[in-house]
C-alpha cells in the first residue's frame, strides 16, 4: 500500500460578480439540502484494471489540485475542454428567470451563452432573449412565422464579436447583431441541425441530422463547401461535436465515426469508425460524448461502455477503455474526469488511460430510485465538482477525495449541465435559467 498519493494539476481562469436583484428574477430562496456528507481521508493504491466498473474503486486516494484557473474564451470553445473553473460558490440561495416551458426539454441538450456579463437563452417558440448581469432584459427577438413557432425550434448557439450564430432543429440558421437582436441575414438547409456550432475566422461549422458537415460564410451564410458522411435512417436526439484544432476540425456522427478535415476546403484527412455493424444497425441508441482535446490528442466516450483516445494527427487510437458515459469528460494536467451513466465518477491517466479511482456520487440516492435517475453534465469549480442529474438534483462533490458533499433539490426535471461565469453557477432547465449564488 502506497503513500498518499497526489497528482498536481496546474491550470488557469478569473471571474467577476454578477447582481441577482431584478424583477426578471424570481424571489431568491433557499435551497433544499437533501444530504451532508462527512469526508474519509485513507490511501491506496492505482491500478491498471480496465474491466467495466460499476462499483467503487481506489475510493480512497486523493489528488491535490492546485494553481491558475481556465476561463472559458475562444481557445476552451474550440476544444470542448473547460478545466478547472474560479468558482467556490456556497450555494444557500437560487432565483430564477422564466420562460415558457420548452417542449420535450428531455431530448435536447441547448446550451446558454454568455456575452461579457450578459446570458442569452431562447423559449419555446424560438424568441431568442438576453439580459445584463443585473437581470434586466436587454432585447427579445423573434424571427419564426407562426407556423414554424408550432414546430417548437430548439436553438443552439455561438457568438464571435458581435456576431451571434443560431442553428435550429428546423432547418433554419441565421445570425444577429448580439448588441441589438437586429437580423443580419437567415438561411434554410436541406435538413435539421443537430450539433454544436464552431467559429473560426471568416467561417461557421454545423452538422446536420444527415451526418453532413457544412462550413458557412459569416458574412452572409452562404456554404462554403460540406462533407457529407454515413447516414443513418432513425435520428438520435444527441447532440453532436466537434473541435478545432490548427485549422482541422474533428467531428463525430451519430454512427460514431470520427473524421477529421481541413477548414479551409473541407478535404478528408481521416476517418475512424468507433461502432461496429451492430452498433449501427441500432444507432439511435448509441449516445456518443463531446469531443474533448487537449491540442495533442481527442477524448471521448459512449454509452456502449468504451472511451476513446485518439491521435489528433493520425487518427491511430492510443488507448481504448470501458467507462459508459455520454457526459462531456474534462482535462486537467494529466487525468481526466468523467462520470458514467450509473453515477460513478472516474479519475483516469489521459497518457495511457489507466483508470485511477472510481467514486459512487450516487451514493445518497435509494437504490430503488438510482436506476431511474441519470446525470446529465458536471463543471469542476475551486474545490469541488457540480454534478447535474435528470431528476433536478445538484451534487456538490469533493474534488480532493470524490466524495459526495452535499446534494441540493434544485428541481424534479432535468437539469443541463452547469456553467460558471463571473464566479456565478448558471443551469438551464424546462422553463428556467436558475443562478446560485
Amino acid at each position: 500500500m502506497n503513500k498518499l498519493l497526489y497528482y498536481l494539476v496546474i491550470i488557469s481562469l478569473t471571474g467577476c460578480s454578477l447582481n441577482s436583484n431584478s424583477k426578471f428574477w424570481t424571489k431568491s430562496e433557499k435551497i433544499n439540502k437533501e444530504a451532508q456528507l462527512n469526508l474519509v481521508k485513507k490511501e491506496q493504491n492505482i491500478s491498471k484494471n480496465q474491466e467495466i466498473l460499476k462499483k467503487e474503486f481506489n475510493q480512497d486516494l486523493k489528488i491535490k489540485v492546485e494553481g491558475n484557473f481556465i476561463e472559458e474564451n475562444e481557445l476552451t470553445t474550440l476544444t470542448n475542454n473547460s478545466g478547472r473553473s474560479n468558482f467556490d460558490g456556497n450555494l444557500k440561495n437560487l432565483s430564477k428567470f422564466k420562460f415558457s416551458k420548452i417542449d420535450n426539454f428531455y431530448q435536447y441538450e441547448p446550451e446558454i451563452i454568455f456575452d461579457k456579463k450578459n446570458v442569452i437563452f431562447f423559449d419555446n417558440k424560438g424568441t431568442i432573449f438576453k439580459f445584463n448581469e443585473n437581470s434586466k432584459l436587454i432585447w427579445k427577438k423573434n424571427f419564426y412565422n407562426k407556423s414554424e413557432q408550432k414546430l417548437k425550434p430548439v436553438l443552439q448557439f455561438a457568438k464571435k464579436g458581435q456576431n451571434l450564430i443560431v442553428a435550429d432543429n428546423i432547418a433554419k440558421n441565421y445570425m444577429l447583431n448580439i448588441e441589438n437582436g437586429e437580423l443580419i441575414w437567415s438561411k434554410n438547409n436541406l435538413a435539421p441541425f443537430n450539433s454544436q456550432i464552431k467559429i473560426i475566422d471568416d467561417k461557421f461549422f454545423i452538422i446536420d441530422y444527415s451526418n453532413t458537415l457544412r462550413c458557412f460564410s459569416l458574412e452572409n451564410g452562404n456554404e462554403f463547401w460540406n462533407v457529407g458522411t454515413q447516414n443513418s435512417l432513425i435520428r438520435s436526439q444527441k447532440k453532436l461535436s466537434m473541435v478545432i484544432i490548427n485549422k482541422t476540425l474533428y467531428f463525430n456522427n451519430s454512427l460514431g465515426d470520427i473524421s477529421a478535415v481541413n477548414v479551409d476546403n473541407g478535404e478528408l484527412i481521416w476517418q475512424y469508425p468507433t461502432q461496429n455493424s451492430l452498433i449501427y444497425e441500432s444507432s439511435f441508441s448509441l449516445e456518443n460524448s463531446e469531443l474533448i482535446s487537449d491540442n495533442i490528442n481527442l477524448f471521448f466516450s459512449n454509452n456502449k461502455n468504451k472511451f476513446f483516445s485518439i491521435n489528433l494527427n493520425t487518427g491511430d487510437l492510443n488507448w481504448e477503455t470501458k467507462i459508459n458515459s455520454s457526459l462531456r469528460s474534462t482535462i486537467i494536467g494529466n487525468i481526466l474526469f468523467s462520470v458514467s451513466m450509473e453515477g460513478y465518477l472516474f479519475l483516469i491517466d489521459k497518457k495511457n488511460g489507466n483508470i485511477l479511482r472510481v467514486t459512487d456520487v450516487f451514493d445518497n440516492f435509494k437504490q430503488k430510485k438510482r436506476n431511474s435517475i441519470k446525470p446529465t453534465g458536471f463543471i469542476i469549480g475551486k474545490k469541488n465538482i457540480y454534478l447535474t442529474t435528470s431528476n433536478g438534483r445538484l451534487i456538490v462533490i469533493d474534488l480532493t477525495s470524490g466524495k459526495s458533499i452535499s446534494v441540493l433539490k434544485i428541481d424534479g426535471e432535468k437539469l443541463l449541465r452547469p456553467k460558471i461565469i463571473n464566479e456565478k453557477l448558471f443551469i438551464v432547465k424546462d422553463n428556467s435559467i436558475i443562478k446560485l449564488n
